[in-house]
């Protein structure tokens, strides 16, 4: 088992790491500002989130596509952090 700091390490180098500049630049300043004070529900989601195709992520936090009802709650924090309308 992964102990927690080794966890937050590696979400934020995943975070920073993507596979578009977009999505660096969204993850990562997000993962800087309130990464470490993600619970652990938040954690264990944010994690899952990193595993989706970037294409999918700019698209839900862009508001182009619609969030999987899983992800709406960090989406929308995404979305607050950078701008972006909320889905209608």
């Amino acid at each position: 088992m992964t102990d927690h700091a080794t966890r937050l390490k590696r979400l934020g180098m995943r975070s920073w790491r993507r596979g578009i500049k977009e999505m660096d630049l969204i993850l990562g300043r997000f993962w800087d500002d309130e990464g470490t004070g993600l619970d652990a529900d938040m954690l264990d989601l944010y994690e899952a989130l990193l595993v989706e195709n970037d294409q999918d992520l700019y698209a839900w936090v862009s508001g182009q596509l619609p969030t999987p009802d899983r992800f709406k709650p960090l989406i929308d924090r995404l979305r607050a952090r950078h701008g972006h309308a909320s889905e209608g």
